[in-house]
């Protein structure tokens, strides 16, 4: 027979109760906050006028809009795939915060949504997300940092596009990131059966031909590892006064024009005992490349041996800063990445193609919402650097009681809610921009 309670032993003689009538409550009273930063950027407006809907409207109950704030709220809420759309479309948090007085969608009809997705959805998204990151400045800036990267997507099943990486011991997907700081630009799914700079020249030609017409004097720098390091995006760099960054793997020639350096880290180090690194240039002229380019090299020397390094780059900096303060910034993308996943994107479990390229940007529009809450309204707070799964925790999985009446909604929030200052101070924020 089904059980209204259960009673646990007690405590100094109170009795233990766990009763499950209660009837209005919520674990996501945080999503309110998600709804502030949307209506502050006008995100999933701008997405659903911008996506096409072939759907009758008279008969249909949920709008685009409305949809694409369950999915995107959701994920951002810690809710990974359709499954859980069942439970939570009922949940007030989630229905107040997307605008939706009755219930949201089925996973059905989100399903649908994400199916009939194709590469003018993919075109659109994309647009939206450079957009954003347009509007996100007050006036134009000097200098851009492009940092472009590429990661493993594992699948386990049947999808379109698979393929076994080696180096990841894994069928995956390999899809490319550009990020500028911590705001995203870029989230294009690939094959893993190309290079890490497959469609790179072409992805940055379009993101740097958009920018430049905003903004035509800002002088813009790519940064990537030595996947990247390719005749093509080189050769585009230099035709279109992009500087460039770029890491460039071991050879030997590289490692002859070095010789004296290494030679000269690995004999302090004998001397002393202590690791060793030091930092020289010269420059190099690959078969493929029309011309020679400054390269960077680090010789490096410690217990475990010769550890050297080299980049390739169009920047007079001295060697070291380039080096040390400027392409070893670049290890803060792989953060960024760590955040992509943390709000799934890897749940490309779709068979076709297209509906994974879809999911993945659904996941990265969670992420401008987390970041902007981030920058806009925790600046100089204790959650300014903190990962976007440490602010689900602490600002968006939230208990409340829900009262429902005809004219409003009232969510209780716990007095004893450790962060009920901070996520007052938040709303007031948003509020007030």
């Amino acid at each position: 027979m089904y059980q209204e309670s259960i009673d646990l032993p007690a405590v100094k003689r109170r009795r233990i109760r766990i009763d499950f009538g209660g009837s209005h409550l919520t674990s996501d009273a945080g999503a309110h906050l998600l709804r502030l930063v949307d209506r502050r950027l006008g995100l999933t407006s701008q997405l659903a006028k911008r996506l096409p809907d072939d759907r009758v409207a008279g008969r249909c109950q949920h709008s685009l809009r409305d949809m694409l704030r369950q999915r995107i709220y959701g994920l951002a809420l810690g809710y990974e795939d359709l499954n859980d759309s069942e439970q939570i479309r009922y949940d007030p948090a989630l229905r107040a915060a997307a605008e939706v007085p009755t219930s949201l969608a089925s996973p059905a009809t989100l399903c649908r949504l994400e199916q009939r997705a194709g590469r003018i959805e993919a075109i659109a998204m994309h647009e939206v997300l450079v957009e954003q990151f347009i509007a996100s400045y007050d006036k134009p800036p000097k200098r851009l940092i492009l940092d472009i990267d590429a990661t493993d997507n594992p699948v386990h099943g049947m999808q379109e596009g698979r393929h076994f990486m080696r180096y990841y011991d894994s069928y995956c997907f390999l899809p490319l990131y550009v990020y500028c700081g911590k705001q995203l630009l870029v989230s294009y799914l690939r094959p893993a059966s190309r290079s890490p700079a497959f469609h790179a020249s072409a992805v940055i030609s379009l993101l740097v031909r958009r920018l430049r017409e905003v903004w035509p004097k800002v002088q813009i720098v790519l940064r990537a590892d030595a996947g990247f390091c390719v005749p093509r995006l080189l050769h585009w760099c230099d035709r279109r006064g992009v500087d460039y960054v770029i890491g460039i793997g071991k050879n030997s020639r590289l490692l002859t024009q070095s010789t004296e350096m290494r030679g000269y880290a690995e004999s302090l180090h004998e001397l002393t005992g202590k690791k060793q690194r030091w930092f020289s240039e010269f420059y190099y002229q690959a078969r493929s490349w029309p011309h020679e380019r400054r390269v960077i090299v680090k010789a490096e020397h410690n217990e475990s041996g010769a550890n050297p390094r080299f980049i390739v780059t169009s920047l007079n900096h001295t060697a070291r800063w380039l080096y040390t303060r400027f392409y070893c910034a670049r290890g803060d993308m792989e953060n960024r990445i760590k955040e992509q996943i943390q709000l799934f994107s890897t749940r490309t479990s779709c068979h076709r193609w297209w509906p994974n390229q879809f999911r993945l940007l659904l996941s990265s529009m969670s992420y401008v919402l987390l970041e902007r809450l981030r920058a806009l309204a925790l600046q100089e707070t204790e959650l300014a650097n903190d990962y976007v799964g440490t602010l689900r925790l602490k600002l968006l999985k939230v208990a409340a009681v829900v009262t429902c009446k005809a004219s409003r909604w009232v969510f209780q929030l716990a007095e004893q809610y450790p962060w009920k200052n901070l996520f007052r101070q938040t709303a007031e924020r948003l509020l007030s921009g």
